[in-house]
């Protein structure tokens, strides 16, 4: 079993593929509260700038984006959240003006879920830990 902190739903998916097509390159940054609560805001890749107060989680594989979607948080931001995977999807309802699909009248929806043990013991066996953007 190959475990990943982050994925998408079939519904974001299509989404990604049309904003991909519009704007090029992507990456999401997991917002800890402002502006939009705690939202995924997607961005064109480098749009939004990570630093050492960041992590990265993974990447979106999406079928039909050419190249996989960073997907960051602030560190602080992951101590809470550590042992959650994450599921981007995405609902009715206007979101932050600041992310690509506000314009589209839907906006992108973190779901949750607790890593399993096994789960948290695979992620540690490959030290699939997220690192600062610093040291990527």
């Amino acid at each position: 079993m190959t475990v990943n902190r982050v994925d998408v739903t079939a519904d974001a998916a299509g989404l990604l593929r049309r904003l991909a097509g519009t704007h090029g390159p992507l990456m999401f940054h997991q917002s800890g509260g402002c502006c939009d609560g705690s939202s995924p805001m997607c961005f064109p890749a480098g749009e939004f700038r990570t630093g050492n107060a960041d992590v990265r989680l993974g990447d979106l594989r999406v079928d039909g984006v050419g190249e996989p979607i960073p997907v960051w948080m602030s560190a602080s931001q992951f101590e809470y959240w550590k042992h959650t995977h994450l599921t981007i999807d995405v609902v009715p309802g206007r979101g932050s003006g600041f992310s690509l699909e506000a314009p589209e009248g839907v906006r992108f929806l973190i779901r949750s879920r607790l890593l399993t043990d096994q789960e948290l013991a695979e992620l540690d066996s490959r030290e699939e830990q997220p690192v600062p953007a610093e040291e990527r």
